[in-house]
């Protein structure tokens, strides 16, 4: 009983020491306990189960991320309690003094971590459960789903999930609190004001070596890292990115030697005001902190390559949206089928065109559709990816030598692409009956292809012989979906192919419709044409501009999210590793600011002597 009030006492009289180590307590499980609440927030939204279920992949992720994220947490807080335990060994040397055993000052500071944990954990929960509702309201914004039923609502899931893993947590910072007394003596206890780490003087030469290779080195690693990331495979990757980290930590290393060898040669600036003290207080305190400062420039890495590239991948999705689905539908079938599974009903309707199945099941397209355009896409027996790459063929097969090469390319009529093009606001083009243009928007395979066309590589179909309009792919598509995948397709003379060509059938249109609810009507009795009595006799096939639109959403806020969850993180995570770090130093360097007034400096002097010291430190 009296442990509990001494250790109650103490947080009232360490509240100043406490603060920081309470407010990041908090912020980690008010953000631990949002993240994970999602998926109860989202049981009131009203979305498609196509979005639902990326809700549930994106939940189930952030699971996962969760553990990884418990380890930070766990990190952060282990380096928050040295620092309150560093603060404090002068007073826990005093309690040994008076006769107090070391397993009671274990007992007592246990107590303490006890208390504030619980605390932090009733705040950040609370904290947490009405920031959830604001993540729903972002949630449903990111997803476009309907508010309507909304409520507030409690994840007692999330808090067992919060609880479960603050409290593993908060043992193992128990352990190491408890080990740390421990191992401490009587006399450093007492002394530990007194005493400052030790710095060992670097060599200057060595300082400028080391830097000017370890500048070298990061500079090739950022530079590899973003400008040739898409030349690298996963192995080098993650070479460079370890040779970075490695590159890091000795600039670190030899950045304070080198700094105050410069400004030394400079005595104007050297021996101008306290400037003297600033170099010497600055090059102790990154000779104190490379390891630190490594970790704090690593995360901040990951956290401006997680966010930017979370940003990116879902300004691309939406811009693709914009150009891949141009139109509200695309209905596709197989033509001339004979596959060995297929009944005789389905073959039979494999004979006609989109149009005319859609007929057979009742479906009025002048009724729902308008905006419609109806074509046929053809193959060439023998005409494939390796007759078309000509000479090239074998440099490609060395260097992609699991290309599929042997499947017919896909042939379109020119009349037919250029009024497929007109309703998906694209250029239009004029061939010469002896000429061809291959359309495509995959980059791997643009690259691919263009060494061919570079060669002037020619088509023979039938007698007569093609050549390419121009010596590269033109960008283009003739299928909607929500990323660049179109790896080629040829655009022939309309007098080149004729029926017996013919390998599938294309509809495109826009719904009839002013409003998001008409058109979604009409795309219902397209979906129910799958409830037809003639349904299991047709081989139909549908894209829509609705599933494209919500599968992209869904994926862009999926890769968002878990960018900005672990984004934050690391944020929080530097930022309380900064600040810890400065409360430190302030407190094991009174005496030299004491030791300043007694010289005459005067108080502004010493506040600025501080900002400029912190400023440089955080810059």
């Amino acid at each position: 009983m009296m442990l509990c009030k001494v250790a109650l006492k103490n947080i009232r009289k360490s509240i100043k020491d406490y603060t920081i180590y309470f407010f990041t307590l908090i912020l980690g499980v008010a953000i631990f306990y949002v993240f994970n609440a999602i998926e109860s927030q989202t049981i009131m939204l009203k979305v498609s189960e196509s979005t639902h279920q990326i809700i549930e992949l994106m939940t189930g992720l952030l699971s996962g991320v969760s553990v990884f994220v418990s380890f930070i947490l766990g990190f952060l807080i282990i380096y928050a309690s040295r620092f309150l335990i560093k603060r404090r060994k002068k007073e826990f040397g005093i309690y040994l003094t008076l006769g107090m055993s070391k397993g009671k000052v274990s007992k007592l500071l246990l107590m303490e971590t006890v208390f504030i944990g619980f605390l932090s954990l009733i705040v950040g929960l609370f904290l947490g459960i009405f920031l959830s509702q604001w993540m729903s309201i972002i949630v449903a914004r990111m997803f476009e789903a309907d508010m309507t039923e909304f409520a507030f609502t409690f994840s007692k899931t999330a808090m067992i999930k919060t609880g479960l893993y603050f409290g593993i947590i908060y043992l193992f910072v128990m352990f190491f609190n408890t080990f740390s007394i421990s191992r401490c003596k009587l006399i450093d206890l007492l002394q530990a004001s007194k005493k400052s780490e030790r710095v060992r003087i670097k060599n200057p030469i060595v300082s400028i070596l080391v830097f000017i290779l370890a500048t070298g080195i990061l500079s090739y690693c950022y530079y590899q890292v973003t400008s040739k990331a898409l030349d690298q495979t996963e192995e080098t990757l993650l070479k460079i990115i370890a040779l970075g980290i490695i590159s890091t930590f000795l600039l670190f290393w030899s950045l304070s030697g080198l700094l105050l060898k410069i400004v030394m040669s400079i005595k104007s600036l050297y021996r101008k005001n306290l400037n003297t003290f600033i170099l010497r207080q600055f090059d102790h305190k990154i000779n104190t902190t490379v390891f630190s400062m490594s970790i704090i420039c690593l995360m901040l890495f990951l956290t401006i390559g997680i966010l930017s590239s979370a940003i990116s991948v879902k300004n691309s999705m939406t811009h693709n949206l914009k150009t891949l689905a141009p139109v509200d539908i695309e209905l596709y079938k197989t033509m001339n089928r004979t596959d060995s599974h297929l009944s005789e009903a389905q073959k039979a309707d494999s004979l006609l065109k989109v149009s005319e199945t859609l007929e057979k099941v009742d479906f009025d397209i002048q009724e729902n559709f308008q905006d419609v355009i109806e074509f046929y896409t053809y193959t060439i027996d023998g005409l494939n990816l390796e007759k078309t790459l000509g000479s090239t063929f074998e440099e490609v097969k060395k260097t992609y030598p699991f290309l599929m090469t042997d499947q017919n390319e896909i042939l379109i009529r020119l009349e037919d692409y250029n009024q497929l093009a007109t309703l998906f606001h694209m250029p239009k083009y004029s061939l010469k009956e002896n000429e061809y243009i291959i359309i495509a928007d995959f980059d791997s395979m643009v690259d691919i292809r263009n060494q061919a066309l570079k060669e002037y590589t020619p088509l023979i179909i039938g007698e007569r012989i093609y050549y390419p309009k121009y010596d590269e792919c033109q960008n283009g598509f003739i299928e909607m979906s929500s990323n660049h995948i179109n790896s080629g397709v040829i655009i022939l003379p309309d007098s080149t192919l004729n029926e017996s060509m013919r390998s599938a059938s294309h509809l495109f249109a826009n719904y009839k419709g002013t409003t998001e609810k008409e058109k979604e009507a009409v795309e219902e009795k397209v979906l129910a044409i799958e409830d037809h009595e003639e349904a299991s006799n047709i081989t139909l096939n549908a894209i829509t501009k609705i599933a494209i639109y919500e599968a992209s959403i869904g994926l862009s806020a999926l890769i968002t999210f878990i960018g900005v969850y672990l984004g934050i993180i690391f944020l929080i995570s530097s930022a309380a590793i900064l600040a810890l770090k400065e409360l430190s130093e302030s407190s094991d360097n009174k005496e030299k600011y004491q030791i300043l007034r007694r010289l005459g400096v005067d108080e502004k002097k010493i506040h600025q002597t501080l900002f400029l010291q912190i400023f440089i430190f955080f810059m």
